[in-house]
């Protein structure tokens, strides 16, 4: 041991995360006392965050094969075979604690990192997308951190040069303590130049590449695996620093270098740095490594071997090389101004060993700090199961006209705008259909064909029934990409929640796992990569359920991708799906009658299978006009943001059976709005539909300037659009009453 280094003992491994029996199995495992370095490899790669240690054991039951599946979990993103030689590349990770700590920085490295893991598989990326997640708007921070989350994701995507597409913004003050960002990246590659990080070959050179290592992001991994306690200010040191210029010239050298032939295996610097990188190119392909830390390009003075080891600076890379393409391989990078430095070799011992200043530094075994790292089958305890409300019990005193204007301007519900209009998301010309719908459509390389991309989870429904909210976000996922006309075809997801150690989160947990893994069944959408993010909880009070989806779909011709908005006068307007007018968990309850009791609905599958392959049918044969799934705030909100989405108005004559607040704010699932020409035209799709058992109910009609609900005034754009852009901007620009009074505490 160096003397600078301090005497590992179990105290300081505590103070590294590692519980007392992973620190004896650690003194098993190796025989010794470890050394300072090898406590910190040990606890980065059995942390929460690298190791899955909580959350494996159940991973292992999801479905994540099809035949169009490349490459599922277990790379650093999924990939999918979508035609033509193409493939789609894509992923979703989590950067919610650095992002808590520091907004901008936090946002900005969250979106390089998930860049680099799909680059890194030889794909140039096309769209990013997110999913963010914020407190109350009255609590103090809020405000801050939205900006700063939003600069910092429209920064470096901006920078970058890729499109932000997408995404999905909501508050809760379950996430005062601990928000949520969640970013998504998709990119393209040819299905016969996918790269691994699978090492192979005995004595091959290890390569680093990219920026110089610092000492930002230092435990950064570990502080992703801890809850946050008063200190969490404190933690500010742990936040990486990004450079989306440097991101760009690491793009760019990497596909050329993926081109020379030259890459053997190739890994992002992501979460435990040089670390996690080195070992998992080692254990995934049975091999030994031996780095050489002398040679990483640092650039900072004086950096010790822990702090190299453990650094989570941002643009770098690790790859296994073949030994005659090295010279070929370096002038590439040296052209880009990126470091190239050859710091270790591949070798049969299955160690993995660092040196530095020539000393060892660690010595340890490969495998059981890669693969092989802690499994826990945690305790758990089911949600007990609410009772459905009863619509009669659930009545706002507002008109149903007054309801609408105000769940409108929620913040759940109210235009997200401003967030979007951050980010460049017409950058590289191959947007077809840009935030503010269901999906996002992208044109791949010149056309015809395209993909839907989508980012969702509506967490009240995962809190007050796992399994249910599980089913709902594949479902809604599934949807989201249907009324574009796309086939659903693979997603990726982003589990968080709370701590793993109390029953009841785990329970959270394996509920929604067991709904996400029906669903993605059912609907032959199976999760080909993801992200979990355990311990998002604040002095001991966790996050609600928030397992994000993101899904992927093909459209053989962007040209018939359907719009959300009413696109023609006098169309008539079809509700599809069986409407019960289903209160529980939903807007119109929460928001509105501040009630947080009651089950969510109920996801039928098999309804939603034949009811969004019957929408997807009228779109492509270029039937309908517009096309929208209903969800948050059901038919009322859903028609509002069509007749907002096509600046053109509404009459609804005919309602669903019930209580006319429950058919226009129940939130049922399976349904979707599609307008089609009136007559035999709509008489025919209403035929097609029953025969197909997808109920299908002629509503209303397009026109006017106003949207007009049965037996209430007209509600003329203007105030609906007043009500639906306006919050979110004055919150913004420091009204503290434009988002408020919308979260209930209790049960009324």
């Amino acid at each position: 041991m160096s003397a600078t280094e301090p005497a590992v003992t179990p105290e300081l491994a505590a103070a590294h995360g590692l519980k007392p029996d992973e620190y004896a199995r650690i003194l098993t495992l190796i025989g010794r006392t470890p050394s300072f370095t090898e406590l910190g490899i040990f606890s980065a790669m059995w942390n929460e965050h690298c190791s899955y240690k909580s959350s494996r054991v159940h991973l292992r039951k999801l479905p994540t094969k099809a035949p169009w599946v490349i490459r599922g979990p277990g790379e650093n993103a999924g990939v999918i075979d979508i035609g033509d030689g193409d493939a789609c590349v894509f992923k979703m990770e989590s950067h919610n604690h650095p992002s808590f700590i520091e907004p901008y920085q936090g946002a900005a490295t969250g979106v390089g990192g998930i860049l680099r893991d799909v680059f890194t598989m030889g794909a140039r990326p096309i769209a990013c997308l997110n999913l963010l997640r914020f407190g109350t708007p009255s609590h103090p921070k809020t405000r801050r951190l939205v900006a700063g989350v939003v600069a910092g994701v429209g920064g470096y995507g901006n920078s970058f040069g890729v499109p932000t597409v997408g995404g999905s913004t909501e508050f809760d003050p379950s996430y005062d303590g601990n928000i949520l960002v969640n970013a998504m990246a998709v990119g393209l590659a040819r299905t016969d130049s996918i790269f691994y990080s699978v090492a192979a070959g005995v004595g091959n050179p290890i390569v680093y590449l990219g920026s110089k290592t610092g000492r930002d992001g230092i435990h950064g991994a570990t502080m992703a695996s801890a809850s946050f306690e008063e200190d969490a200010e404190e933690k500010r040191p742990t936040v990486q620093v990004g450079d989306p210029f440097s991101e760009k010239l690491l793009l760019e050298a990497c596909l050329e270098l993926m081109a020379s032939g030259a890459v053997i295996a190739i890994q992002d610097m992501g979460a435990a740095g040089l670390t996690s990188s080195a070992v998992e190119m080692g254990a995934k392909g049975n091999l030994g490594i031996e780095l050489d830390l002398d040679a990483v390009p640092c650039r900072e003075q004086g950096m010790a071997a822990y702090e190299m080891m453990l650094s989570e600076s941002q643009e770098r890379m690790l790859m296994v090389l073949k030994p005659e393409l090295e010279e070929q391989a370096e002038a590439i990078f040296k052209k880009w101004g990126l470091d190239f430095a050859i710091v270790g070799r591949t070798t049969d011992t299955l160690r993995f060993v660092v040196k530095h200043k020539g000393e060892v530094k660690a010595d340890l075994p490969i495998k059981e700090l890669g693969d092989e790292a802690p499994l826990y089958d945690r305790p758990w305890t089911q949600t007990p199961k609410q009772p459905a409300l009863d619509a009669a019990s659930v009545k706002s005193p507002l008109s149903n006209r007054e309801a609408l204007l105000k769940l409108l301007a929620t913040p759940n519900l109210c235009s997200k705008r401003w967030v979007w209009e951050q980010y460049d998301h017409l950058i590289l010309g191959n947007s077809v259909r840009s935030p503010g719908g269901d999906a996002a459509v992208v044109r791949v390389k010149e056309g015809p064909k395209g993909l839907a991309l989508t980012t969702d989870v509506t967490a009240r429904y995962c809190a007050a029934d796992p399994y249910e909210g599980g089913k709902q976000a594949v479902a809604e996922s599934w949807r989201n990409i249907t009324v574009r006309g796309a086939t659903p075809l693979a997603l990726t997801d982003n589990l968080n929640f709370g701590n793993p150690e109390r029953s009841e989160y785990m329970g959270q947990f394996v509920g929604c796992l067991q709904g996400i893994g029906d669903a993605a069944r059912a609907l032959d959408f199976p999760i080909v990569s993801g992200n979990v993010s355990l311990y998002n909880e604040t002095q001991g009070a966790g996050i609600l359920p928030t397992p994000a989806i993101g899904g992927v779909g093909l459209i053989a011709d962007v040209a018939k991708a359907a719009q959300t908005g009413f696109a023609r006068d006098g169309d008539a307007i079809l509700l599809i799906g069986e409407t019960k007018g289903w209160l529980g968990q939903s807007a119109y309850a929460h928001d509105l009658c501040g009630r947080t009791d009651g089950a969510p609905p109920p996801v039928d599958l098999a309804a939603e299978r034949r009811n969004g392959d019957f929408v997807r049918g009228l779109i492509l044969s270029e039937r309908a006009s517009a096309a929208h799934d209903l969800s948050d705030g059901g038919l009322a909100v859903a028609l509002a943001e069509m007749a907002l989405s096509g600046d053109r108005g509404a009459e609804i004559t005919e309602l669903p059976s019930g209580p006319g607040h429950a058919t226009l704010f129940g939130e049922d699932q399976a349904r979707y709005l599609v307008t089609v020409p009136q007559g035999e035209d709509a008489a025919e799709v209403v035929r097609e539909g029953a025969a197909a058992g997808a109920p299908v109910l002629a509503i209303g009609r397009v026109g006017g300037d106003a949207l007009i609900l049965p037996g209430e005034a007209p509600i003329l754009l203007t105030e609906l659009r007043k009500a639906h852009e306006a919050p979110l901007p004055a919150f913004m620009a420091g009204d503290d009453d434009a988002l408020s009074g919308a979260f209930p505490t209790q049960v009324s």
